[in-house]
């Protein structure tokens, strides 16, 4: 049975962590949300990054207030709370062409 956290990935743009970070330095105007809490955004995140966590109870109120017309890359620790972010960005009018989840987070990404 396929766990459901891989059904929801898949419904989502993700990139690998290599591609995250070339998207991040080659695209201008763009919006890079870190859905960690804020002790982990504290600790390191990507420059330029932008804290929105997935576990607080404003989520939701901050996101809408993202400009959905420009490129959104998001990302966590591992991959996971990203792709729960994504999907309720999705499923509440962001455009899924226009979201990308890093896969993989933000472990791997200092791996680079």
């Amino acid at each position: 049975k396929t766990p459901r956290w891989r059904i929801l990935k898949s419904q989502l743009s993700n990139i690998s962590t290599v591609d995250f970070s070339k998207k991040i330095k080659d695209e201008k105007d763009i919006i890079i949300v870190d859905v960690r809490t804020a002790s982990e955004y504290e600790s390191g995140h990507i420059e330029g990054a932008i804290n929105i966590s997935y576990l607080a109870d404003d989520f939701w109120d901050r996101t809408e207030q993202l400009d959905n017309t420009k490129l959104i890359f998001v990302y966590c620790r591992t991959g996971r709370r990203s792709i729960r972010a994504c999907t309720l960005m999705r499923n509440g009018g962001f455009d899924n062409n226009r979201v990308f989840n890093m896969d993989g987070g933000y472990g791997e990404y200092l791996e680079l």
